[in-house]
């Protein structure tokens, strides 16, 4: 059993698309939309390819639309394409998104699976890293032998006596100074993280040709180009 485990595409399909796995099983740990511009074919594929799929924060923002937030960085670029995707979803895409569960509890080859954005205590905001200690104090009521997360936009596996946590790292933004696509594979119960190249000068002309103002698309450019790692103006 192959199984493709995806979070944080953040409505980027040129480095959804780069990502060529054959696999049995595809788990998305939410965030479509947001930060990138071009959210259909990212939607389209999940809803299509994804056996099991859970809401990120930025999902449910756009679906309930939520006023965007005020800010700099990265809370405007969210903002900013949250303006974006309202006027080019279609109200299918929205349904799709606001219907999205917030966790799942799945068995997936004998092998359960708890599936969560962020954490089991906090499911679509609090970040955690690779913290081991932090994890044990937050899985104590969780039955499972992965606990499949995204949110923080960087991979890690972490072993925990009987039970595995799991992020993928972002497909469309990583922010681990790592450009490539980011996600993993769990192939008979191995855990493999992986990266693959895509086309990002495509990406930033897309940002380009959105009509967002010039700051947020060079923020934007700046993290694909990047890993989310800031690199100063000459």
């Amino acid at each position: 059993m192959r199984i493709l485990v995806l979070a944080d595409i953040h409505a980027n399909w040129l480095a959804l698309s780069s990502i060529r796995e054959t696999f049995d099983e595809c788990l998305f740990l939410g965030d479509l939309v947001e930060y990138g511009v071009d959210p259909i074919p990212c939607i389209d594929w999940v809803r299509k390819h994804a056996t099991y799929a859970i809401r990120g924060n930025h999902d449910h923002s756009v679906a309930q639309r939520v006023p965007p937030p005020v800010g700099t960085g990265f809370r405007r670029l969210a903002g900013a394409t949250r303006q974006q995707h309202w006027e080019i979803l279609r109200p299918s895409h929205l349904k799709y998104l606001s219907q999205l569960p917030v966790t799942q509890n799945v068995t997936i080859d004998n092998l359960r699976f708890h599936l969560v954005h962020a954490t089991p205590r906090d499911p679509m905001d609090e970040y955690l890293a690779a913290d081991a200690e932090g994890w044990e104090r937050r899985l104590t009521n969780i039955e499972a032998d992965f606990i499949c997360v995204g949110h923080t936009h960087i991979p890690f596996h972490l072993t925990l006596g009987n039970r595995q946590v799991l992020n993928p790292g972002s497909v469309g933004q990583p922010r681990d100074g790592d450009p490539r696509a980011a996600y993993a594979i769990i192939e008979n119960g191995q855990v493999e993280l992986k990266r693959v190249e895509y086309d990002i000068d495509a990406a930033v002309r897309q940002l380009e040709a959105s009509g967002m103002d010039s700051d947020v698309i060079e923020l934007a450019a700046q993290a694909l180009r990047y890993g989310g790692r800031a690199k100063p103006l000459r």
